[in-house]
């Protein structure tokens, strides 16, 4: 039998350490400690050759027990819908009235910081809200 692996999400983008810090408010995640020798992420950033500045940035789930999110500059913009989202799992046991109200705290919270919602689907029992982050990423509160 194999061993379980571990999983980083990354994400293509346009402005690393922005969208990172966003998910980071999204998610309860944080930034890492500097690379060893460094006592900043600017201290590290700015001893790289200028083309490297700015090119990453990642975040993770203090607890260690959900995936490292990764974001890396491309030069293309975002061109289609993703093939693969995150669901943001925030009235997880929850129907009806209860997860609906659930989801559009969450909702309410995450508008401020730049994500946009894109619409509310709910049946009467189950529902889910899909949302865009900052830079157009599709990801639902479920």
């Amino acid at each position: 039998m194999s061993s379980i692996k571990q999983v980083q999400v990354t994400f293509d983008c346009v402005e690393p350490e922005r969208l990172a810090r966003f998910w980071c408010e999204v998610l309860g995640y944080v930034v890492p400690q500097p690379p060893e020798g460094f006592a900043t992420w600017d201290a590290y950033t700015r001893s790289l050759p200028s083309e490297q500045r700015d090119a990453w940035f990642a975040c993770v789930d203090p607890s260690g027990v959900g995936p490292r999110l990764y974001f890396q500059r491309v030069p293309e913009g975002k061109a289609a819908k993703n093939r693969v989202h995150l669901d943001v799992r925030v009235a997880t046991g929850l129907t009806g009235e209860a997860r609906l109200a659930a989801l559009e705290a969450e909702c309410a919270r995450l508008i401020p910081l730049g994500a946009v919602h894109v619409r509310t689907l709910y049946d009467g029992d189950d529902a889910c809200i899909p949302m865009l982050d900052i830079e157009g990423n599709e990801f639902c509160l479920d």
